[in-house]
């Protein structure tokens, strides 16, 4: 998957919104370039993060958390993340919308860092 900036602004309290394309039996990956709002890197040292992706049943509804994903800092200094969740765990993800989201802490503050949905496909066959 290809590298996506966004933009973090945690006096905002709004997550960066984007979109997301899971296949599965497939490793899932996504890097994120965290932006300050004068577009430079925004600096995570001494942050933590978490994501999770829930089935998305109804407009506004989910069915709670479907997976975890794994959320790496890449080089926390230079804002770079990696979402990942492995084949095992895509290949029983069920074909569908999803919606997820991001969290960020540091200290006793979370941040919603970025939310938004996530198609998941299965694959119609697989290669031998």
């Amino acid at each position: 998957m290809a590298t996506k900036n966004i933009t973090f602004d945690p006096d905002s309290g709004v997550p960066y919104g984007m979109n997301l394309t899971m296949y599965g039996g497939a490793d899932f990956s996504a890097d994120l370039n965290v932006l300050s709002t004068s577009n430079t890197a925004f600096d995570l040292t001494d942050y933590s993060g978490s994501a999770a992706i829930s089935k998305s049943v109804a407009v506004g509804a989910t069915l709670g958390i479907t997976s975890s994903l794994t959320v790496g800092f890449t080089s926390a200094y230079d804002g770079k993340i990696k979402l990942s969740l492995s084949a095992v765990n895509t290949r029983g993800t069920a074909e569908g919308r999803y919606m997820f989201d991001v969290l960020v802490s540091k200290g006793s503050t979370t941040y919603a860092l970025a939310s938004g949905n996530v198609m998941v496909i299965n694959p119609v066959s697989s290669a031998p």
